[in-house]
């Protein structure tokens, strides 16, 4: 059924397409004066631009609920991953190793002696 449901998507979606594409611009009007005003008479004296439009939002609502129903089938197989062992994200999360709760930084050693940190020139806030 996703499938089915998915074909019918991506059918719509090049119809809407090709319907924005039949449609005039604002600047269509301005070719009228050059003769080419007499292409707009297969749709009758009001043009195409009613039944394009109608046409362009009725396949825009079929995209709609088609994209609805498909995000229904994404959610419901989601959740049957859970099913399938992979593990959820609180079990790796516990499985982390611990941090100790300070850092342990080597000591500085010189051939074999250790060496006690020389102070610095840089102000330290107390």
């Amino acid at each position: 059924m996703e499938t089915v449901v998915l074909i019918i998507h991506v059918l719509l979606a090049a119809a809407v397409i090709g319907l924005i594409l039949l449609q005039q611009g604002k600047g269509a009007e301005a070719g009228a004066s050059f003769g080419a005003g007499a292409s707009q008479t297969v749709f009758g004296s009001t043009g195409s631009g009613n039944f394009l439009s109608r046409m362009t939002g009725i396949v825009a609502a079929g995209i709609f609920v088609t994209s609805f129903i498909l995000a229904i089938y994404a959610k419901e197989k989601a959740e049957s991953i859970g099913d399938a062992g992979i593990p959820a994200a609180t079990v790796v999360e516990s499985q982390a190793p611990a941090l100790p709760a300070e850092p342990q930084l080597p000591a500085l050693e010189e051939e074999g002696k250790v060496v006690a940190p020389v102070e610095s020139d840089i102000p330290k806030a107390d």
